[in-house]
């Protein structure tokens, strides 16, 4: 038995040897390409730094009556693009359409590109308090052609104000007289 380990030991250290040597030339090889590739990396102008990302909020404000969107800045101070949909369509009835939010919200990607912001925030706002609940026609159009403007979407929040009391309709007691 004494036999048949020696040789079971002899076999792996002839292969050991092999295999350090296969690790050293190849070590040696890459030492050498990462020269090269150094000394190209010094021979070509540097290239110019990445800005940082520079943010913004769009808000969208939508009912049945017309879709405004409009981008500020993070702190929404500073205004950088508004645009109505009543701007691109030329009949009263078609303000709130999904093809005019979506007119006004590449006149906004326009803007905001020319501005170079890289990416924003989205706000939806409906009518809200005693109104509608629910976005127009034209938020879903307004997103999506927002979304398909190359920027980065953060958040996408919804900000209708909503009466937590027993807000009264307007009209008085008795309500509407036709």
């Amino acid at each position: 038995m004494s036999e048949v380990e020696t040789e079971v030991v002899e076999a792996p250290v002839e292969k050991t040897e092999e295999l350090v040597e296969e690790v050293t030339t190849e070590a040696a090889a890459e030492e050498v390409t990462t020269e090269a590739a150094a000394a190209e990396e010094k021979a070509q102008p540097e290239t110019k730094k990445q800005a940082p990302d520079k943010w913004g909020i769009a808000h969208i404000y939508s009912s049945y009556n017309n879709t405004i969107i409009h981008m500020t800045d993070l702190t929404g101070a500073e205004t950088v693009a508004i645009s109505s949909g009543g701007v691109h369509v030329n009949a009263d009835r078609y303000e709130s359409s999904p093809f005019a939010a979506m007119k006004a919200a590449n006149a906004v990607v326009d803007a905001a590109r020319t501005k170079l912001f890289t990416g924003f925030h989205i706000r939806v706002r409906a009518v809200g308090g005693v109104g509608s609940r629910v976005p127009g026609p034209g938020a879903q159009a307004a997103i999506r052609a927002l979304a398909r403007g190359g920027f980065k979407i953060g958040r996408i929040d919804d900000v209708t104000p909503i009466p937590h009391d027993t807000t009264r309709k307007k009209g008085g007691k008795r309500g509407r007289r036709v």
